[in-house]
């Protein structure tokens, strides 16, 4: 089946999953719960959708019909979570000439919670990323980049809590190392820290001191890669313990539906990537019973 015909068939529909042994929080209340996480990652500042004469994505993106979806889901369901996995900056003409100003505009206009950031956000210097922050009305997450001696200091936050219907999600951020990636002078002091190391302290301090019933990771580490070396979501995943989603970006890696991998402790955690460009708009569906995750559902909708 090709790409583009996968997306037709499951733009209207969702598969579910059901995850054993993801132990939660008790929840407030009880009853059936329904959290929605809507995700992008690596759009690049595309704005518009793809011409009809393109190969390969003919009218395909856009940020209009991204709002669209958007407002459609929360109308379904209102307890919905809006998040990005990084590189929002560069790749059209937008970025070159407002330097990310209309995409953090647009952005805060359909609501995002919450974005990482990723290596490209860096393309015109920490200070052009400054620039950028008062235009967005959402947070900027990063765990593993330490910020304590730039201008991004007090602008970035390791995780975030969001109180949904009574369940508590907790949302980190993870980085690529930037060295070999971004030009010194343009990330400065930003100091890179270890995203193994980093991703399981904050997980641990979400689950346990922070007691969130849902634990979602923002990455801009990449998909997979062929050298151990390079840190990716697939062994993110494998090292974890409390984090049930990883969504991630920087490969540009169009997953037909959100990979199953097994963490630290044998329960089951989900990654999902949506490509590239705007073109499509991830979905995860948590279903909470009685306090306690029952279900998953997933769809990909463009």
């Amino acid at each position: 089946m090709k790409r583009r015909d996968f997306i037709k068939n499951t733009a209207a529909t969702s598969s579910f999953l059901t995850l054993g042994g993801l132990g939660m929080h008790s929840c407030n209340g009880v009853g059936k719960k329904q959290i929605t996480i809507l995700h992008t990652n690596d759009v690049h500042s595309h704005i518009e959708p793809f011409p009809k004469s393109h190969s390969s994505w003919a009218n395909l993106g856009g940020v209009a019909r991204r709002a669209d979806l958007v407002a459609n889901i929360r109308a379904e369901n209102p307890n919905t979570l809006l998040f990005d996995a990084g590189d929002i900056f560069q790749g059209t003409p937008f970025f070159n000439f407002y330097g990310g100003e209309l995409e953090f505009k647009l952005m805060s206009m359909l609501q995002y919670d919450a974005a990482t950031i990723g290596n490209h956000d860096f393309d015109n210097g920490i200070d052009g990323l400054l620039a950028q922050v008062p235009h967005a009305q959402f947070d900027l997450i990063s765990a593993n980049y330490d910020f304590s001696n730039t201008v991004m200091e007090p602008h970035v936050k390791p995780y975030k809590l969001y109180m949904v219907d009574g369940i508590k999600v907790g949302v980190y951020g993870i980085g690529i190392r930037l060295d070999g990636l971004v030009l010194k002078k343009l990330y400065k002091e930003t100091v890179y820290k270890d995203p193994y190391e980093i991703a399981l302290d904050t997980e641990r301090s979400l689950y346990e001191e922070e007691q969130c019933d849902l634990i979602v990771c923002l990455s801009h580490l990449g998909y997979d890669y062929r050298s151990p070396e390079m840190p990716s979501d697939t062994r993110l995943a494998q090292r974890t313990k409390y984090t049930h989603l990883i969504i991630g970006g920087h490969t540009h890696t169009f997953l037909e539906k959100p990979e199953i991998r097994t963490n630290a402790l044998g329960n089951q955690v989900l990654i999902n990537q949506v490509g590239c460009y705007g073109i499509n708009l991830g979905r995860i569906d948590f279903y909470f019973e009685s306090g306690e995750m029952a279900s998953q559902g997933w769809s990909i909708t463009v």
